[in-house]
């Protein structure tokens, strides 16, 4: 599995982790934990988390400029992992949200998201760049010993990159287990259970009770009962709400601090090991200086198609992760709402994700290496099609599922009666289904997207380019706040899948156009043009 790919490429991965491990914690609870602390609809709070995801993806762009400007991408990713600790020690802070403070502190919390968003912005695409660096050296060693060599070194790039993404997942399957374990221990500790429809209650009943329903108020007083173990007075149920409010916060809190640790330890990591990375796109003086203007001329006209190529790609992807990011939006809000939570809390139904890109990979690069033996390799814009197609087999699955079952949307939801809730609740098995379809498909876009990247960008871009991937995914996620909205006011659930559904099909249809076109543009070697008229 690990033999032909460079030296330093489990290093990089495991300096990931810990970026991987703050991610999926923010991934698992940040929704969720905006709703329950400041007492945000899931609207308001999915605009929150969209921009922050947007955030983290598009200022890779701004740390990609950063690192081929300064030519130092280790001082920057570097200075990403120190800056993203701080933002998670500010988040961590259990600072209870009352009336009075609460524009403050929410105003507190987005500036320690934008501190998490500019870290991950100078650290995430710089590393990618290195790693694509390590395989242009690699490829450049075998060019040396013949035609062949450099055939079956460069077949190694795609699995290279599956291997990298298998090992920065690592981080994202301990994460999502961290949240629920801390809070979970804290309302023990407390005298309290947890239950996850029970904040959104509390709120309303805080915010406002007199003007609360009577089925409401109703739901809210069976679950405080049934949360209750000895540590609440339910008698006075505004005490008891903020009492829980704030116990149920600060143990999501806690784990914030876990991400800190994480943070420190992938430093440690990078510390020591740097040593052994390459650093992208470094010419020599003589070396940018040694071509004729009719050379620079074919070399700028290379560099268009592959950037317009690379841009094609990007916009396709938009669509992928406007739809694969709903696990953090829709999928979570599903997963609190429509599915029987009481034995596996929300949140660590996000470990099923990086669970299964751990143990999938493997099988993914059996496949696709006996098809490169046998000569039938699948080419990467081929793999980005059936990746786009997968992605719709999850949602053709939530539509027929919620149609049959004749799930009603969000907000009719909520306003039955917590015994007419539990009997639409699907089982556990539903979301394994759902998060099985999404992460075979995201091991053929996401890690094979960066490998694309790597092969297409001009050597003296990498990081630019890594940059660009990644903003064409904070596209992608300045969208999925309407996965939320269109769950919570659709009359039927199934219409918000088939939103979905529709997105993906269609982005499927137009990446499958545009095959020939881009498999041309890999295959042409670089500077054809110039080497041409050497000749």
């Amino acid at each position: 599995m690990f033999k032909g790919h460079p030296k330093g490429l489990i290093a990089a991965a495991l300096s990931n982790m810990g970026e991987r491990f703050g991610y999926y914690i923010m991934n698992a609870v940040l929704l969720l934990f905006l709703c329950s602390k400041f007492g945000l609809d899931e609207g308001t709070a999915g605009v929150i988390y969209s921009v922050f995801y947007a955030a983290i993806y598009v200022l890779s762009l701004v740390g990609g400029l950063i690192a081929d400007h300064k030519q130092n991408y280790k001082g920057t990713i570097q200075w990403g992992l120190i800056v993203m600790a701080m933002g998670y020690v500010l988040i961590a802070i259990p600072i209870v949200a009352t009336q009075s403070n609460h524009s403050w502190l929410l105003a507190f919390t987005c500036l320690a998201l934008a501190l998490i968003a500019f870290g991950n912005g100078l650290f995430k695409g710089n590393l990618q760049a290195i790693v694509g660096q390590m395989y242009d050296n690699l490829e450049a060693e075998a060019a040396k010993k013949g035609p062949e060599e450099l055939r079956i070194t460069k077949s190694k790039r795609d699995s290279g990159f599956q291997i990298f993404y298998v090992f920065i997942n690592i981080g994202g399957l301990i994460a999502p287990f961290v949240a629920p374990l801390l809070r979970q221990w804290w309302l023990g500790v407390k005298g309290m259970v947890y239950n996850a429809s029970l904040p959104a209650l509390c709120h309303q009943y805080i915010n406002n009770p007199d003007g609360m329903n009577a089925q409401n108020l109703t739901n809210l007083t069976d679950l405080m009962n049934q949360v209750n173990v000895g540590g609440l007075d339910v008698s006075n149920l505004g005490a008891a709400c903020g009492s829980y409010l704030e116990v149920f916060n600060t143990g999501v809190h806690y784990s914030f601090f876990a991400s800190v640790a994480a943070m420190f330890i992938s430093l440690v990591i990078f510390l020591a090991t740097k040593s052994k990375f390459p650093t992208p796109g470094k010419k020599s003086s003589a070396e940018r200086q040694s071509y004729t203007p009719e050379e620079a001329k074919a070399m700028a006209k290379e560099i268009k198609q592959r950037m317009v190529a690379l841009f094609a790609v990007l916009g396709v992807c938009i669509f992928f992760w406007f739809s694969f990011h709903q696990n953090g939006q829709s999928l979570s809000v599903y997963a609190r709402d429509y599915v029987n939570t009481t034995k596996v809390a929300p949140e660590i139904w996000q470990a099923v994700n990086p669970f299964f890109v751990i143990v999938l990979t493997p099988i993914i690069m059996l496949i696709f290496g006996g098809l490169a033996k046998r000569g039938k390799e699948i080419s990467t814009p081929k793999k980005i099609v059936i990746g786009m197609f997968i992605t719709a087999c999850a949602y053709i699955f939530l539509t027929v599922l919620s149609a049959v079952k004749g799930l009603p949307g969000g907000e009719i939801f909520r306003s039955l009666p917590v015994a007419d809730q539990d009997a639409m609740k699907s089982e556990w098995w539903v979301l394994i289904v759902t998060y099985f379809f999404l992460t075979v498909a995201e091991l053929f876009i996401s890690p094979l997207g960066l490998s694309f990247v790597s092969k297409i960008a001009p050597k003296n871009l990498q990081g630019i380019c890594q940059g660009l991937w990644l903003s064409a995914t904070a596209c992608g996620n300045l969208l999925i706040w309407i996965g939320p909205v269109m769950l919570n006011k659709m009359p039927k659930l199934w219409m918000c899948w088939a939103v979905f559904m529709v997105v993906c099909l269609l982005a499927m249809g137009v990446m499958w156009g545009m095959v020939s076109w881009l498999e041309r543009i890999i295959n042409q070697p670089a500077h054809e043009a110039t080497e041409a008229q050497k000749a």
